[in-house]
């Protein structure tokens, strides 16, 4: 379990994630670094409990990454946090009539983050201020490289080299996007298309890539066979098996990898308060 450093990595036991022990993420050396680098590519999901960082320091973490996209705006068309153009804040707080963030406090489907746009975020990194006191709110994630290689072999043959039409007009909490259409036909949805099945760029292996199932759309196909292909790819995406549950506490940070990890949140009680702060890197 232990790196070439102080760093200790431990196993979910699941089919995808680990914790890190024995780092501060505000005072990283290179050699942790590259330790938490290594262990990404292995677990593809990493937790790090206990993390008092400020923004600042949240960010900065996130750029040995790679360059960072910047946060949607809210309701007014501003950033959410106003010195911090690359931080999304997801919540279910309101303040003045405004939300504080995104998403409410409605589940959030399996979804990838921004598969809707030419060139998604390579990952995310969120970090829990406030969360449910009465729990609630908890995080799946799903390992695509399993639910690519133990794919059923018909299922596998009747998607080889198809592509993906994903749906910008919905987030993953079901939401209107601002200045999106009403989708009707998802054959006519905005949004990119993306080969079903991609190879990861450091690891070479090929994972799912399915974005989310509302208003998706298997180009080129028949809507009912798109529809009932895409009703078994998420059926099969989805097990448990492929699958670790993350239960939040505060100043805990996660990040995951986005091209080939899909995730999901449960949804909590309204009254509760959840505040997360999230940097995404660009893909």
């Amino acid at each position: 379990m232990s790196t070439t450093t102080a760093i200790d990595i431990i196993p979910s036991g699941a089919a995808l994630g680990a914790e890190v022990r024995g780092v501060d993420l505000a005072h990283l050396t290179d050699d942790e670094f590259a330790a938490i680098s290594q262990a990404w590519a292995k677990h593809l999901v990493l937790l790090f409990r206990d993390q008092k960082i400020s923004d600042d320091e949240h960010v900065a973490f996130s750029r040995r990454f790679g360059q960072l996209d910047q946060a949607a705006p809210n309701q007014l068309g501003r950033p959410f946090i106003a010195d911090q153009p690359h931080m999304s804040v997801i919540s279910n707080l309101i303040e003045d009539g405004t939300p504080l963030g995104q998403l409410g406090n409605a589940e959030a489907i399996w979804h990838t983050d921004m598969s809707y746009t030419e060139v998604p975020p390579m990952a995310a990194i969120l970090r829990a201020l406030e969360i449910p006191e009465d729990g609630g709110g908890d995080t799946w994630f799903a390992n695509m490289y399993l639910a690519w290689d133990r794919m059923p072999a018909d299922l596998k043959s009747r998607i080889q080299g198809l592509t993906v039409l994903h749906d910008a007009s919905r987030d993953s909490a079901g939401d209107q996007r601002m200045g999106q259409p009403v989708v009707t036909d998802p054959r006519k949805a905005p949004g990119a298309r993306h080969p079903i099945a991609r190879v990861h760029p450091v690891t070479g292996r090929t994972a799912l890539f399915l974005g989310r199932r509302r208003n998706a759309y298997l180009v080129g196909l028949a809507f009912a066979e798109s529809e009932e292909l895409l009703d078994r790819l998420w059926q099969h995406a989805g097990q448990k098996k492929f699958a670790w549950v993350h239960k939040w506490r505060v100043d805990d940070v996660i990040m995951w990898d986005n091209r080939c990890v899909i995730h999901r949140r449960d949804g909590f009680d309204a009254a509760q308060r959840r505040l997360m702060h999230r940097t995404q890197i660009r893909g």
